[in-house]
């Protein structure tokens, strides 16, 4: 059976007999246009250095329940991120969110399956939200996700509302048995004034091969506060589309940090839309990967009203085998005057069979804006190195100590303790592995 006819298949076998709040048309249009486009190759200019269509010929198999009676209490244990005793836990598994194994803490915090929310209070919300990312992310892998919207989630954060505890969301995907395509899906409201903490981390059980294609949408309203973390560790045999998509829909204040350690193919797309006056957006990535693995951050930085302020900085190092891709883009909307908008990739590259393709894109349509950007490529500072080596330091421990500077501007953007110290171990960790 081919990729398709398996794929409409599944889709046949998952469509529910009884009335999902409009959910079941979201998914057959969505169906509609990934038959129509299919999954990217290397012909689609925003996917040509990410060969995503060659891993749809591993056989994954896409889940029709949650399998959550696989997860074991010590499972959970070994992948929980360090301050989980004060924090909402989110738990999904093999794309299915698990409200057996989540545990929510504030009570500003309201989780519903989203068949629940788009039936009954959330029912406009939820229509006019779900599905915003595909406005901007055109392409059959987002479509799949959305076809395939099941065991996904709404989440609610009430008004004024400074929820105490941050959110963990843990993705695990078992694929101890055979290999596994998931695909979470959550959307998410943050109400007026609200303040809020969210942390995603990823996890695959066993040595078969894994895909996520997982999409979080997160709309953001008036002076409300979002900072939003995404950790990326995963084993070598993972592949992964990640897609936060973020509109910020009345003046307030949003912070994104991804830090992409580890995986096999990971791509990751980053959207915020500043659809209100006075938005402020900070987007922050670093990318350390080796051996052969493959990372590509696209972001998007849609400005459509004025008076707003963007700030976005990428570092990425590479070593060995491993390739990587910054595709940033700033969109300024002739509305969007007194726009401020920055925008910087920088990249180490600490072998000669490593390479990375940066494209920093502006494209700009009103007159009263100042937006500036840029990218660089080199090597390790040779004559930082050479001055640590003249102080009696080890050329290793030199590496490790230019590196670990270079990286720190990024690391200082991670606001709660227990997680950038949890970071910086995993950075001090690679460094020792890969510089040895």
């Amino acid at each position: 059976m081919n990729t398709f006819a398996y794929f409409k298949e599944r889709f046949e076998q998952l469509q529910p007999q009884e009335d999902q709040g409009g959910l079941d048309k979201l998914r057959e249009h969505a169906f509609q246009a990934f038959s129509q486009m299919g999954i990217p190759g290397s012909k689609h200019e925003e996917w040509k250095y990410t060969r995503v269509a060659g891993l749809f010929n591993r056989e994954f198999q896409l889940p029709a329940d949650p399998l959550t009676g696989s997860i074991s209490a010590e499972d959970l244990k070994r992948l929980r991120l360090p301050g989980h005793e004060q924090a909402s836990e989110m738990v999904f598994v093999n794309g299915f969110y698990s409200f057996a194994l989540s545990r929510i803490r504030s009570s500003g915090l309201q989780v519903l399956a989203l068949e629940e929310a788009a039936k009954n209070g959330f029912r406009e919300t939820v229509s006019k939200w779900l599905g915003d990312s595909g406005q901007y992310q055109k392409d059959g892998i987002n479509a799949l996700n959305t076809a395939f919207v099941h065991g996904a989630v709404f989440i609610h954060v009430d008004k004024e509302q400074h929820v105490e505890h941050p959110i963990y969301i843990y993705h695990i995907t078992d694929a101890r048995s055979v290999n596994i395509l998931s695909q979470p899906r959550s959307l998410m409201f943050v109400n007026e004034g609200a303040r809020l903490q969210v942390v995603e981390n990823y996890a695959t059980l066993g040595n078969n091969e894994s895909f996520t294609n997982q999409v979080m949408e997160i709309i953001v309203d008036h002076e409300a506060r979002l900072e939003y973390y995404k950790i990326q560790n995963d084993g070598p045999h993972t592949n992964q589309v990640s897609t936060t998509h973020i509109r910020q829909i009345g003046g307030c204040f949003t912070h994104t940090v991804t830090i992409s350690l580890n995986g096999g193919l990971v791509r990751n797309n980053l959207n915020v839309v500043l659809d209100a006056k006075n938005c402020e957006a900070h987007l922050y990535g670093l990318y350390f990967q080796s051996g052969r693995s493959h990372i590509d951050n696209h972001t998007i930085v849609d400005n459509i009203k004025p008076n707003c302020l963007s700030n976005e900085l990428y570092k990425g190092i590479l070593n060995e085998q491993a390739t990587g891709v910054f595709n940033g883009k700033i969109f300024v909307r002739q509305p969007a005057q007194k726009t401020n908008a920055y925008q910087s990739n920088k990249n180490i590259l600490l072998s000669d069979s490593c390479s990375v393709n940066t494209k920093p894109q502006l494209e700009i349509f009103a007159d009263d804006v100042k937006c500036t950007h840029g990218c660089t490529v080199g090597r390790l500072n040779e004559e930082g190195l050479f001055y640590l080596q003249s102080r009696g330091i080890s050329e290793k421990t030199a590496r490790n100590l230019l590196l670990s500077a270079y990286a720190s501007d990024i690391l200082e953007q991670i606001k709660p303790e227990p997680l950038r110290r949890y970071v910086e171990k995993l950075i001090h960790h690679r460094l020792e592995k890969d510089l040895s």
